[in-house]
């Protein structure tokens, strides 16, 4: 596997996410200590969906962050590049239409949703940039975009903690429950070498969103960027 701050190799992210699909939701809830639960929250909060709208929520994995968006009664399509984690979502929630897609070419045409949304993907897409570029052809004009994201805790002590925490408890932590503990070593280096709020949000506006804004969770372990195409 590639390290993180060199180059991602997406069949190597793609086999990544397929060897840890099937215990996939128990370890991150383990790993972010429940907060994950509470981050779903704020991204449903944030996209605001209205019944009958449509929804792309990319990087959708199994589809636990989908399901809350079709229980608004939103049209919501949960698509990944994974097939492994494709497979286990669909044993789980057979209603939602799971789509397979890659994130810098979806299979969808021009201005078909009225929000996307994507949680812990965009650092896994080869060319971010591109990526964003991609989800506002796919959004309506005036649509939501919200990308929930590990960023860089804004209290500095806090931070250093955190990133020891990253590389040193997360892997043992990883090894204990994942059913692919080596891939927990490549998302903390992705996480470390990710930029900061600002940065991601310079990079939106590059790639043609406006109106960006972002707040931040959990003391800035994570960031919610919202968007407008």
């Amino acid at each position: 596997m590639a390290r993180a701050d060199l180059d991602k190799q997406p069949g190597d992210v793609r086999r990544m996410f397929d060897a840890v699909a099937r215990r996939y939701d128990v370890t991150n809830d383990v790993l972010s200590l429940g907060q994950d639960r509470r981050w779903r929250t704020a991204v449903l909060d944030a996209v605001a969906p209205v019944a009958g709208e449509r929804v792309l929520d990319l990087a959708a994995g199994t589809g636990t962050s989908s399901e809350p968006f079709h229980d608004r009664g939103a049209t919501v399509v949960p698509c990944d590049f994974s097939l492994g984690m494709l497979t286990v979502g669909k044993q789980a929630r057979p209603h939602l239409p799971f789509t397979a897609g890659d994130g810098t070419r979806l299979p969808f045409a021009d201005a078909t949703f009225d929000a996307v949304t994507i949680s812990f993907g965009l650092r896994n897409i080869v060319d971010p940039r591109a990526g964003l570029a991609e989800m506002r052809r796919v959004t309506k004009p005036g649509g939501r975009l919200v990308v929930c994201e590990f960023s860089h805790p804004t209290w500095r002590p806090f931070r250093t903690v955190y990133v020891e925490y990253l590389m040193r408890a997360l892997p043992p932590v990883a090894r204990a429950v994942s059913s692919s503990p080596d891939a927990y070593v490549y998302l903390a280096e992705s996480i470390r070498a990710w930029p900061d709020q600002r940065g991601l949000a310079d990079v939106m506006v590059e790639a043609g969103w406006e109106s960006v804004e972002w707040c931040n969770l959990s003391g800035g372990i994570v960031a919610l960027h919202r968007a407008r195409a």
